[in-house]
């Protein structure tokens, strides 16, 4: 099994900024390292961080992941899990997937590439 995690939503807590930074809000952008619809597969046989992902936002559900490469059955069978960033959240969708999912690909795989990935000229 593998588990294809794709990016459904990128905001930014505004209320947060203008509470706390009211300085900086005009700078506030969401999240640089991913993309709204960035989708991205890990393969049940590595489960190690696909390359330009978010070290935090992986930590936060690496164990999800795992669970559904292994087959567990997730909140009916996907989970919704959030990075750590609670000003720039990132909200995921896990779930898991049988088979390959493009023919002749290894590894972990993406739609687009993230920005971080992008700048250092790689795929995430």
């Amino acid at each position: 099994m593998n588990a294809r995690t794709t990016v459904i939503k990128r905001s930014i807590n505004r209320d947060i900024f203008e509470r706390h930074w009211p300085d900086a809000l005009a700078r506030a952008v969401a999240c640089p390292d991913f993309e709204e619809g960035q989708t991205l597969l890990v393969h049940g046989d590595d489960l190690a961080r696909p390359e330009g992902f978010c070290d935090y936002a992986w930590v936060t559900f690496e164990r999800l992941v795992a669970r559904a490469c292994a087959g567990e059955t997730l909140m009916m069978g996907t989970a919704f899990p959030c990075c750590a960033d609670r000003l720039r959240p990132v909200t995921f969708h896990i779930e898991s997937v049988a088979g390959s999912w493009r023919s002749g690909e290894s590894g972990c795989a993406s739609s687009e590439p993230s920005a971080r990935a992008a700048r250092a000229g790689t795929r995430s």
